[in-house]
């Protein structure tokens, strides 16, 4: 979205940045031209209130007592993003996640102003359903369908994504557009000549396998670990796994260093938390690996080929088997085989590809195709770019 707002601003686009809170790792990220606008929450009597008034059709569950099905949507911005839409009268919104695609989708009711609305998903449904999120309630998967069903365009960040949303939530399949994510572009390429404060890094030092990610049982970085410990029992490595996790996540940096401990491998593995740069990183790794158990694109194996660095992944849904045309440009191992993936990247540190072949198919994922694609969705009449898009 940082990305894609950035991008927007540059096409001649004013763009507001609406967030449900202003805090995280990424908020220096955001361009300065860029209007950032935190959407309140409000008492939860209200929201009902609201929703209510938005789909009365859903009177039932609206109107449960705990309405448990619906806390898992976190709707307590919508008062206030019905208020914005209001006031700014923005020509287009584009929503992402579950509970912003069905806020948006009831707030441009209740507000009364007929923008373009467009709707987008980032990750697999069905499998991101087991984590406590509004695809895992049977209750409201048809009040999703319905919500969806009333947007403009409906995007998925791969055609994996698209197919799993369209067979979870009962969409037909015509109504998804893929659109892959904006990722390599002038700011990819200028902070990769930066050379990140790490001494693994210097030149000379053993080769170093390179995970990056949020640290959360997804990422399934204890099976990278495995695979590392099996590649250092062979050969001279080290393990770098960058990423933090998020308040009262499993699968934190202390797990991961116990198991790195207990298979006797914890002096050459380091996890330094989140870095701003971790492209720098990137450029300097013999092989950047994914373990991931699902994902929706799996943006950082563009950004690593980008970078000229050598890649392996997990043949996990949807996103690394058509960024790396079936294996062409890198090779694919079961999820979960800690076996096969320390064979891979054992074979990628004997026999690299050409940095200049995965440079080259990283250029599908550009910022500048990414951009055409959302602005044909956007605005499809093609007329000159008006005055707001709202991410």
């Amino acid at each position: 979205m940082l990305e894609l707002s950035r991008a927007l601003v540059a096409q001649g686009l004013a763009v507001d940045l609406l967030v449900g809170g202003t805090e995280g790792e990424l908020k220096q990220e955001i361009p300065e031209q860029v209007a950032v606008v935190e959407m309140k929450s409000a008492a939860a009597w209200r929201v009902r209130m609201w929703t209510l008034a938005a789909d009365p059709g859903n009177f039932g569950l609206v109107m449960r007592r705990k309405m448990r099905p619906l806390k898992s949507l976190r709707l307590r911005c919508l008062p206030d993003l019905v208020g914005y839409i209001r006031r700014a009268r923005p020509d287009a919104v584009l929503a992402s996640e579950a509970q912003y695609n069905l806020m948006a989708v009831w707030a441009r009711r209740l507000a009364g102003h007929d923008c373009r609305l467009v709707l987008s998903e980032h990750i697999q449904a069905s499998r991101h359903a087991i984590y406590a999120t509004p695809w895992g309630q049977p209750q409201l998967l048809p009040l999703l369908r319905c919500a969806y069903l009333k947007a403009d365009a409906i995007v998925a960040v791969s055609d994996g994504v698209a197919d799993d949303l369209a067979a979870h939530a009962d969409i037909p399949r015509q109504r998804i557009t893929t659109v892959y994510n904006p990722v390599v572009g002038p700011n990819l390429v200028a902070k990769a000549e930066q050379a990140p404060d790490h001494p693994w890094l210097a030149p000379g030092q053993p080769p170093v396998i390179l995970g990056v990610g949020r640290l959360h049982p997804q990422k399934d970085f204890a099976t990278l670990i495995r695979a590392f410990a099996r590649l250092r029992a062979e050969r001279r490595a080290r393990l770098i796994i960058l990423g933090a996790a998020g308040p009262g996540s499993p699968g934190g940096a202390e797990e991961l260093k116990a198991l790195a401990a207990q298979l006797g491998i914890a002096e050459d593995v380091d996890m330094p938390g989140f870095d701003h740069n971790p492209f720098g990183y990137m450029s300097r790794a013999a092989v950047f690996a994914l373990s991931s158990i699902y994902e929706g694109l799996g943006n950082v194996l563009i950004e690593a080929m980008a970078c000229g660095t050598p890649v392996v992944s997990t043949d996990c849904p949807s996103g690394p088997r058509e960024i790396l045309d079936h294996g062409r440009y890198g090779p694919l191992v079961p999820v979960g085989d800690d076996a096969a993936l320390a064979h891979a990247i054992e074979g990628m540190l004997d026999n690299p590809p050409a940095a200049l072949s995965l440079r080259a198919r990283a250029e599908l994922f550009t910022v500048e195709r990414a951009v055409d694609n959302y602005l044909r969705l956007l605005f499809p009449a093609g007329e000159n770019l008006p005055g707001r898009a709202v991410a």
